[in-house]
């Protein structure tokens, strides 16, 4: 990688910091490695040495939980009970009716879920790594139980899918804690090698919140991947303004969020920090394919 680009890279990390606006939601993205991103999380593309100083194994807690907790579902299908569903729809449903339009299937059974992993790993010898591996089964289970799921539909039909995924979650969960901790030590141990590799690479490595997020080597489609999950499950139920001064954004609305950047109050004005910053990033990629291209 050329000084030029290095320069680039680095003097833009700042800018392509993205919070996304706090809402419920949260969602484990296929093409990031199936990692388990909340709408609240901050993530940033880094190089170099500064990179491969976080490729170690407690920056891979959240990558190795996504990718166990698919291939442990398959042993770990207890269907829910009636009694868990049957409670949780009431209240769901009280929650729906009051906030219709920015209520969500896979963000009511998310927030559900997730909200009770702290207390169920509190005895764990590994607390961090019991909840990453515990939200990666609220992810995947809110998933499968909501997909498909458009937001038209009534308060009912998002409630019976939110409470179905929920409530599978939490039966299976002891099961997946087990199966996914035979497999942590060795999947963090191979994500290691690939997160020093990508830290070489002109686009750099991808973390959200302190977490490797692996891409499998193909860094546009989980940029792509990630602003898409911003555009569906945070600019369609935000709402407010944006300002830019002093390389400080500041967005108000549902959340108060700030962050770096190197933009015009006018770019912010526009599509507001979010949208911008993670812009910024497939801008930082694109010039990394010309660079090797020439």
């Amino acid at each position: 990688m050329s000084h030029s680009f290095r320069t680039l890279a680095l003097s833009a990390l700042a800018a392509l910091s993205f919070p996304l606006l706090a809402t419920e939601a949260s969602a484990g993205i296929a093409d990031c490695g199936n990692i388990d991103v909340s709408a609240s999380a901050t993530c940033t593309a880094e190089v170099s040495e500064a990179c491969k100083a976080q490729c170690t194994p407690v920056s891979f807690e959240a990558a190795c939980a996504g990718q166990l907790e698919a291939s442990c579902s398959g042993g770990c299908n207890k269907l829910p009970e009636v009694s868990c569903t049957g409670s949780c729809e009431a209240d769901c449903n009280t929650k729906c009716t009051a906030q219709p339009a920015t209520f969500t299937c896979e963000g009511s059974c998310s927030g559900k879920c997730e909200g009770s992993c702290s207390a169920k790993c509190s005895s764990a010898s590994n607390q961090s790594e019991c909840e990453a591996q515990c939200k990666a089964t609220c992810s995947g289970e809110c998933q499968a139980s909501c997909q498909g799921q458009p937001a038209t539909v009534d308060c009912s039909g998002k409630c019976q899918a939110s409470c179905q995924g929920s409530c599978k979650a939490d039966l299976n969960m002891q099961c997946q804690l087990d199966c996914q901790t035979q497999g942590f030590v060795e999947c963090q141990t191979n994500l290691q090698g690939g997160c020093q590799v990508q830290c070489d690479d002109p686009s750099g490595a991808i973390f959200c919140d302190g977490q490797y997020v692996d891409n499998g080597g193909h860094a546009q489609a989980c940029v792509d991947a990630l602003k898409a999950y911003l555009d569906s499950h945070v600019v369609a139920t935000a709402s407010g303004s944006s300002s830019c001064s002093n390389g400080v954004c500041q967005a108000q609305g549902q959340a108060d969020v700030k962050t770096t950047c190197q933009f015009s109050a006018a770019d912010a004005s526009r599509s507001g920090a979010g949208g911008l910053a993670i812009a910024g990033l497939v801008a930082v990629l694109g010039a990394a394919r010309k660079r090797r291209r020439a």
